[in-house]
């Protein structure tokens, strides 16, 4: 009974925490470029009694043995980047990438962070930057722009007030061999680790990026039914993890009463 209330706590510990991450898809289920992450679970060591294979007696074998499990842990948290819906927003700096990528963002201490955020602006320089400032980088300026186009591939073109078309540059995308092993700083940021791999920077739609399209704005990928019903799932774990140190604790009451 002992174990049982240890084995059952373990339970109750992943659960929770398997709630708390239920609770972040929901909170950022209408944030731009968000991500839904995924809890992996792992049982814990075993108790083994007897080994399957061993012998019980001259020439006989034990055929399965026992083994009882200490619990459960969580293994890891991982990023699903599956496409998220796109919403249509008409501005003409809201971008999203369709498929793989990420836009680069420099960050004030220099180093890059990456996001499938594109709801752009333009700041008093005429410098491309994100909501919180933070300049896009290949750096893009534009002034004096009448009309502002951006092509699948990255390409931004402007027409001025004389009518004239001109290219001011192109926006590049990063792609990684793992991008569930990037670093998430919050701000819908992420950063490069050893566990990503190194950026693969390319154009829109080369070396397995996707396209960029203007005017519109990547939603979460959230799916409400289903982060509910991982929410009643929780619960429902918890609940029966919970009888379980209920019932060890009653059996261990009766073997009290019986010394």
């Amino acid at each position: 009974m002992i174990r049982a209330l240890y084995t059952a706590a373990t339970g109750m510990k992943a659960q929770q925490l398997f709630l708390d991450n239920v609770s972040n898809n929901l909170a950022n289920i209408n944030t731009t470029g968000f991500k839904r992450s995924q809890v992996n679970f792992q049982d814990l060591l075993y108790d083994k009694k007897y080994i399957a294979g061993s012998e019980s007696a001259q020439g006989f074998e034990i055929p399965s043995g026992i083994q009882l499990g200490g619990g459960v842990r969580p293994i890891s948290t991982t990023k699903v980047f599956s496409q998220g819906n796109q919403q249509t927003t008409n501005r003409s700096l809201d971008l999203a990438i369709e498929g793989n990528g990420f836009f680069q963002i420099n960050r004030p201490d220099g180093t890059i962070a990456y996001t499938r955020d594109g709801a752009f602006e333009l700041n008093s320089k005429g410098e491309v930057v994100t909501a919180e400032g933070l300049p896009l980088t290949p750096s893009i300026t534009i002034q004096n722009a009448k009309e502002i186009s951006i092509g699948t591939d990255g390409t931004v073109s402007i027409k001025g007030s004389d009518g004239a078309i001109q290219n001011v540059g192109q926006i590049m995308l990063a792609n990684f061999p793992n991008p569930a092993g990037l670093d998430s700083l919050g701000r819908n940021m992420y950063a490069e680790t050893i566990a990503s791999g190194s950026p693969i920077v390319s154009a829109a739609g080369g070396q397995g990026t996707g396209e960029i399209f203007q005017g519109t704005l990547e939603n979460s990928n959230v799916e409400t039914v289903t982060e509910l019903v991982n929410l009643i799932t929780a619960q429902r774990a918890y609940e029966i993890n919970s009888r379980a140190i209920k019932a060890s604790d009653e059996m261990l009451s009766t073997i009290n009463n019986l010394t």
